[in-house]
């Protein structure tokens, strides 16, 4: 018989409809976690079909607690916003040169973020920026005169939630080495605005299950009692 690997012994001892609080289950995710501090990571799982326009579900939330990971931000800008870009903190600031840069396969950002001025520049890296989900969008924030508070937002714990095909959103919210209570107010954070954000078209219960699990660590169900809403 195969060796059973650690991973596998972990969630063979693991009972897989047991329901967890979030507290619990971040005491069972840091008893077997590994020797990297792993990201924490939420899965909920949404009666919605995101094939349908009334059914789509995305936006945009500021965990409190941070996410205790490096954003990288560029900034499509000019003058005055350029500067005020980069005083926030931006990684890539520029116009027409950045687009060249990102047309040359230069993609390696977390968020990207325009001036509306800046759109017609933008518009063109429609089929660059648009498979990696950083086309920058008014409704998302990332389209805006307000550069400087748009930077300071996605580098301070913003993060973009988006339901995928199967009706699924993943998200991080932070790191293990996190205490408790701040990972329990980064969960609240984004489940909060996942129900808020509940589009016209879902019919029937609309948060069916939730999941906390680690890069490394089993999925663990949360009590629904533990998402407001839900």
């Amino acid at each position: 018989m195969a060796k059973q690997t650690k991973n596998q012994q972990v969630r063979a001892k693991l009972d897989s409809e047991k329901l967890y609080t979030v507290e619990e289950a971040l005491a069972t995710l840091r008893e077997h976690k590994s020797k990297f501090d792993e990201t924490v990571e939420v899965a909920m799982n949404l009666g919605v079909d995101p094939r349908h326009a009334d059914q789509m579900v995305r936006g945009m939330v500021s965990l409190p607690s941070g996410t205790g990971k490096d954003v990288k931000v560029a900034v499509f800008a000019k003058g005055d916003n350029a500067e005020k870009a980069l005083a926030a903190g931006a990684d890539k600031v520029g116009a027409e040169d950045l687009m060249e840069d990102m047309q040359n396969g230069n993609l390696d950002y977390d968020r990207v973020i325009a001036t509306p001025d800046m759109m017609g520049v933008v518009g063109r890296l429609g089929k660059v920026l648009g498979p990696k989900g950083l086309m920058p969008n008014p409704k998302l924030g990332t389209v805006t005169p307000n550069v400087e508070q748009a930077v300071k937002d996605a580098k301070g714990g913003q993060v973009e939630f988006r339901v995928e095909k199967q009706g699924i959103i993943h998200s991080g919210i932070g790191k293990l080495s996190f205490k408790d209570e701040d990972l329990k107010t980064n969960f609240k954070a984004l489940t909060d605005a996942i129900v808020k954000a509940k589009p016209s078209g879902a019919k029937g219960k609309y948060v069916r299950k939730v999941t906390l699990t680690s890069s490394m660590g089993p999925g663990l169900k949360v009590d629904l009692g533990e998402v407001e809403g839900a």
